[in-house]
């Protein structure tokens, strides 16, 4: 049986799915982005009158979708150090990878969880970056 998480710190889901679910004492997190809960705001980003992308700041996103992954780890009974897997997604591989790596190897000097980065044409919401993680649960 799985159980379903909605942390009330992280941003709403923009679809009909929980932040994450416990199988066992495994935890899947759904897709995580940058945006701050309760506010259709992302960090670093600015939009054109039509929601198109004007600009944005890689490194700003990077530290939200970490901090929203910890909010959702901490409502669901586990933590930073219990990732095991993390699946990431880039809009911009080119321009991006070096800074999100640089800011990766910050938050992970101590757990290295496995780590698959790929570039993506576009995400759901106009966001640069998002997580997929893995972890278990004490």
């Amino acid at each position: 049986m799985a159980d379903s998480i909605q942390s009330d710190k992280a941003p709403e889901p923009v679809g009909a799915y929980p932040h994450a679910r416990r199988v066992g004492n495994l935890l899947f997190l759904s897709g995580v982005g940058p945006r701050k809960r309760g506010s259709k705001e992302i960090p670093g980003v600015t939009l054109d009158a039509n929601g198109s992308i004007i600009a944005y700041n890689i490194e700003a996103q990077c530290h939200s979708v970490f901090q929203n992954v910890r909010y959702i780890l901490e409502a669901s009974g586990s933590r930073w150090e219990n990732l095991v897997d993390v699946t990431v997604f880039l809009t911009n591989m080119k321009d991006d990878f070096p800074k999100f790596n640089k800011i990766y190897a910050e938050y992970f000097k101590d757990n290295q969880p496995c780590r698959t980065t790929v570039e993506v044409n576009a995400l759901p919401t106009p966001i640069a970056i998002e997580l997929k993680c893995i972890a278990t649960v004490d």
